[in-house]
């Protein structure tokens, strides 16, 4: 059998992303940070695109800042699609024209309101650090320079927590001195600030601050060496029949524990604390909703004029640099266009939104609507995917709270009377009953199940137990004070 090679001609259809397509996507699934990121970044590589500082009439000028009103009549033009791939020669694109037709003055409103004042907390010195703090202990101890040593090495190998994650024994291999060595500084920095610091378990961190409080002659050292594990459980009257005391004393030193820092470093935290800004805001203006999206803080992009003119000079510059124009100027004008397109997307998103969910914006949770992506996809002709890259990273300011666009698509629960109910209010019935329930007497998942049957909520007991652990909240096991 012989093998050869031969040609043949194959007509086929296939799905082709244009590069315009991909930074719509690309630019759709991004945060409001990320999404300035992108435009600094391109600010600095491409010559081709500027920041406008002022406002101006010029009807060749694109701007990306703008904002939307509900109460407009507005038609979005759906996303890009493949089969809208440009068919023009790129040495002969008219850019004036281009540009003109995705300008958009006259149709939405521009923002006029003031922007971001700056952010104070830059102003403030950095917090102090675990590492900083032990280290200006250590320093003013005055140690021998061989025990400096293993100080220096014992507090640069404590977690965020303030307990050591190494041994003894790992300790005197990196120092190369003996293990007695080590363990005597290591119960020197046991002693520093904050009490607890340099402890290798709880029990050990707790036994030092019952140290320091000088509760050696109690029962609370007793409890914390042997009887830590009924504790977690709440198992007073083990700890009772095992100390042979009462019960009133038990609760008097699980009181006094509880009060003690079970994790020394956590003051001491330099995490700095992340704020979010919504990137749509929605008001309640006499009986209707306005949806504004958040445009503080995001550069007004336009095409730089050189750039511009060199396009009607393309007869007077080289071939190489006109290409290079062509270049810039089409990367510049996919990105505005991109920006102007991921808008009117989430505003678009989120109309669809407030028509399925008004009774949530009006009256809170205990009303949202079990809602999927289809919903929306199906209500503004996009695809699930879109829908699913919109709603990820971004948040809307209504008034009931700042949410995230995730949170307003949930399953359905049915009722007993044949209606649904959205998972999250089942979520949000469930921490109002534990809230209110008697602390010395909490509700266990079948009671939970039995108050949810009242309202006409019928779950068993397992799912009840899983929405719980969802919460975060303890079994009632755990839950219960004496």
């Amino acid at each position: 059998m012989a093998f050869e090679l031969r040609q043949q001609l194959k007509l086929s259809q296939q799905l082709i992303m244009t590069p315009q397509l991909q930074l719509a996507i690309k630019l759709l699934q991004l945060s409001r940070l990320e999404l300035l990121d992108k435009i600094h970044q391109e600010l600095m590589e491409n010559p081709a695109l500027e920041e406008a500082v002022e406002t101006t009439t010029d009807e060749t000028e694109v701007v990306v800042s703008e904002s939307f009103v509900s109460d407009q009549p507005t038609e979005p033009p759906p996303l890009l699609s493949p089969a809208q791939s440009d068919r023009r020669n790129t040495d002969e694109i008219d850019w004036s024209t281009y540009i003109n037709e995705y300008s958009t003055s006259g149709k939405y409103r521009q923002e006029t309101e003031q922007r971001e004042a700056p952010n104070y907390e830059a102003f403030i010195s950095q917090k102090e650090s675990l590492n900083d703090h032990l280290m200006w202990q250590l320093r003013m101890s005055f140690l021998p320079p061989d025990e400096e040593k293993i100080g220096c090495t014992i507090i640069g190998n404590l977690n965020a927590d303030g307990y050591l994650d190494v041994s003894t024994d790992d300790l005197a291999c990196m120092t190369e001195e003996p293990a007695e060595k080590a363990e005597k500084v290591l119960q020197f920095l046991q002693t520093f600030d904050p009490p607890g610091v340099c402890s290798r378990n709880l029990k050990e961190c707790l036994l030092i601050q019952a140290k320091n409080l000088e509760l050696n002659d109690t029962i609370i050292p007793d409890i914390i060496e042997n009887h830590l594990h009924h504790l977690e459980t709440k198992n007073y009257k083990a700890i009772c029949k095992a100390l042979k005391i009462d019960l009133q004393a038990v609760i008097a030193a699980v009181d006094i524990i509880r009060q003690m820092e079970p994790k020394p470093g956590g003051q001491f935290n330099i995490d700095q604390p992340h704020y979010i800004t919504p990137d749509i805001y929605v008001y309640k203006m006499d009986d209707e909703f306005v949806i504004v999206l958040n445009d503080d803080g995001l550069p007004r992009l336009r095409l730089n004029s050189f750039f511009r003119e060199a396009t009607h000079k393309s007869q007077a510059i080289s071939t190489v640099a006109r290409e290079y124009v062509q270049d810039k100027m089409r990367s510049a004008t996919w990105l505005i266009r991109s920006i102007h397109q991921r808008q009117k997307t989430i505003y678009r998103v989120m109309e669809s939104i407030l028509r399925y969910q008004r009774d949530f914006f009006e009256k809170g949770i205990a009303y949202l609507k079990p809602m999927i992506l289809r919903d929306v996809a199906d209500d503004i002709g996009m695809h699930e995917s879109t829908i699913s890259r919109v709603t990820t990273n971004k948040y809307a300011h209504t008034p009931q709270g700042i949410f995230e666009l995730k949170f307003f698509f949930n399953s359905s629960i049915n009722r007993k009377d044949g209606d649904v109910i959205a998972s999250a209010s089942v979520l949000s019935k469930i921490r109002q009953i534990i809230d209110s329930e008697d602390s010395s007497h909490p509700y266990s998942d079948h009671q939970i199940a039995a108050i949810l049957e009242e309202s006409n909520i019928r779950l068993a007991r397992r799912t009840v137990a899983k929405y719980r652990e969802m919460l975060r909240i303890l079994p009632s096991s755990r839950r219960k004070q004496f």
